[in-house]
């Protein structure tokens, strides 16, 4: 333990260089002034925190994107998009991140701020500890070029035109806006959030291309390709960076354009929803390779505004015993009762539990990918009351896999 707790404040402007320097360092990678500048660039300073020793110096940070993400039922809605989260490598151990967190949670509801927080985990054991729980997976497929699709599939006539990245990023943006405000987990992506994630001058990959940029009249594809040149051929390796469709003749277009482009051995995607329908295209299911892994994890930093904030497919009126040693305001019991219009009512109440469970759980559901039942099968949700928790779980469903196809 620390012999003095870390200073936990808002860091200053001049201090956010330091603050980057920091992060790369404690994430064991090389940096540049390039690179400083670039991630800096998308650090809302108001929105930041660092962690120093008594004598300043600097122990860890954290920062809040400001974002909408789209829930279900409620499209677009305020969730703190928690980003940077740093401890210096000889500074571990010492309370550092528990103090940011816990700065940061009680931040956000002292001053009203988002009702839900989220982010990706660079480890998958560190943030249950602060409430949070994964809420969505993404599919990392590899297919082969040429894999050819059952002949029920349609896509369409409609010409898939490669741009010059001047040319496709204002349709990008306009087709992307589309797509999230109906897509359960994708979050807004501001000017900042665009250069970030589209910026390949520094990417650290060498041996791939610039980024490339293919258009639908309903979608989009970029995507960066490593050579392969083997004595029986060319083999290059696409690797996709995002893909995005309005329709489904469009993202099956776009899947037919990438597996056919020529000298490509095979496609690879590291950001595809859980449930993408690509497999299910294919003649062959089987060749696409298909492994999962948690995405973005869900954080009810208050639950009477956060589970307001969305709809729910079916009524339910529950008692949940909620365990919370962070955010002491959201532990004990809260009644959940939702209308046939979908719209829910969260209420104290000091009548019996139905079901009980803590709050990282409840954010793994919120989103509406993990189920209450399989949650429960793994120990981590407890029925009180026989028959009550099917239903419950059954509100909190989704009929498509949450999903967020960029970290941030």
């Amino acid at each position: 333990m620390p012999e003095h707790a870390p200073i936990v404040r808002p860091l200053a402007r001049d201090e956010i260089k330091d603050y980057v320097r920091l992060d790369h360092n404690a994430f064991l990678v090389d940096t540049s002034p390039e690179a400083v500048r670039r991630e800096a660039g998308r650090i809302e300073v108001s929105r930041s925190l660092g962690a120093f020793d008594p004598d300043g110096t600097m122990l860890g940070g954290a920062f809040i994107l400001t974002r909408d993400m789209t829930l279900p039922g409620t499209g677009p809605s305020p969730v703190a998009g928690v980003t940077g989260v740093v401890v210096a490598v000889d500074q571990r151990r010492r309370g550092v991140l528990a103090a940011l967190m816990r700065t940061q949670l009680h931040g956000l509801y002292e001053s009203g701020a988002e009702p839900l927080a989220a982010l990706w985990a660079s480890e998958g054991g560190i943030y249950g500890r602060f409430g949070y729980g994964p809420a969505a997976w993404r599919a990392q497929l590899t297919v082969p070029r040429g894999a050819e699709f059952h002949p029920s599939v349609d896509v369409g006539d409609a010409r898939i035109r490669e741009l010059p990245r001047e040319r496709a990023m204002p349709l990008f943006r306009d087709l992307h806006a589309r797509v999230a405000a109906t897509s359960v987990g994708w979050v807004t992506r501001p000017p900042a959030s665009w250069r970030w994630w589209y910026d390949d001058s520094e990417s650290g990959d060498e041996d791939y291309s610039k980024l490339r940029f293919a258009i639908h009249p309903d979608g989009y594809a970029a995507y960066d390709v490593r050579e392969n040149w083997t004595d029986r051929g060319p083999r290059h390796f696409l690797r996709v960076r995002e893909i995005a469709a309005t329709t489904p003749t469009a993202h099956a277009a776009l899947w037919r354009h990438l597996l056919d482009l020529d000298l490509v051995g095979e496609v690879h995607y590291s950001f595809a929803r859980a449930d993408d329908p690509l497999p299910l295209l294919l003649a062959n299911p089987r060749l696409a390779e298909r492994s999962l892994v948690d995405s973005v994890w869900m954080r009810v930093v208050d639950v009477e505004r956060g589970l307001a904030a969305r709809r729910y497919p079916a009524p339910v009126n529950v008692v949940m015993e909620l365990t919370d040693t962070l955010c002491p305001w959201n532990a004990g019991r809260w009644r959940l009762r939702v209308d046939g219009s979908g719209a829910a009512e969260v209420l104290r109440t000091d009548d019996d539990p139905d079901i009980a469970l803590d709050v990282a759980m409840l954010g793994s559901v919120f989103l509406g990918g993990p189920t209450l039942t399989s949650l429960a099968a793994a120990g981590r949700v407890r029925e009180l009351r026989p028959g009550t928790l099917t239903p419950v779980s059954r509100a909190f469903a989704g009929d498509r896999a949450p999903h967020c196809p960029e970290t941030f």
